[in-house]
């Protein structure tokens, strides 16, 4: 097998889950609970630093093993290498630059601060949860998906005039948002989206995994 990709519910590996669900490609995949370096023995024997995703292609031998730990790089990854694909937008097409800073913001501006709110709501102990901390990153996230709202007031996906990975990386951060109690701020343009994205079945075939007993509780 080629294609492997480590994934636990309700977490960034959705990316790449996703795409190769839309791509329809062969791929194993191993479904661990959350977090796995705790919880999957042998796990940080194969991906040090324990988070996931974790993908690997072996499809130049054993000597050239792909081994990737960041979601919308696997995707980029995963539509470049097996492509052609509409999921992709090419280096010739106008909106190249925008397709790039979509992939990037999704992690960068939007899912950080939520994990943020994870961590201080879930993750930590009762006695060390901040809930000031939590409280200022989610208007923070709040605040950058303004960037999608405004994208949204004229089109139906983020760029090309179709649907591409920029609107998997991004569509999984609305999905967080979500799980974490953070949708009902979503404004009218952004909540209309996201519901175009859930009605796909790549994300429904992505997310199929994700049952209330497989993710932690929101309290």
């Amino acid at each position: 097998m080629a294609l492997k990709l480590w994934h636990c519910a309700g977490s960034r590996s959705i990316r790449p889950l996703w795409t190769l669900e839309e791509m329809g490609l062969d791929f194993e995949l191993e479904v661990m609970k959350f977090p796995p370096r705790f919880v999957h023995p042998g796990y940080t024997d194969i991906n040090p630093i324990g988070t996931v995703p974790f993908f690997t292609d072996d499809a130049g031998g054993p000597d050239n093993v792909i081994q990737m730990t960041e979601s919308a790089g696997i995707s980029q990854y995963v539509v470049d290498r097996y492509g052609p694909t509409d999921l992709a937008v090419g280096v010739d097409e106008p909106d190249y630059g925008s397709y790039l800073n979509w992939l990037h913001r999704s992690d960068a501006t939007l899912t950080f601060p939520q994990t943020l709110v994870l961590r201080y709501t879930i993750l930590e102990p009762e006695a060390t949860r901040l809930p000031k901390v939590a409280d200022d990153y989610s208007k923070w996230f709040h605040s950058r998906l303004r960037s999608v709202e405004a994208a949204m007031a004229d089109r139906e996906f983020l760029c090309a005039d179709r649907f591409t990975i920029a609107d998997v990386a991004v569509g999984f951060a609305l999905y967080f948002a979500e799980f974490l109690k953070l949708s009902d701020g979503f404004k009218p343009n952004t909540r209309a989206y996201y519901e175009r994205l859930k009605a796909r079945p790549g994300f429904q075939r992505a997310t199929q995994y994700d049952s209330p007993s497989a993710l932690p509780k929101v309290d």
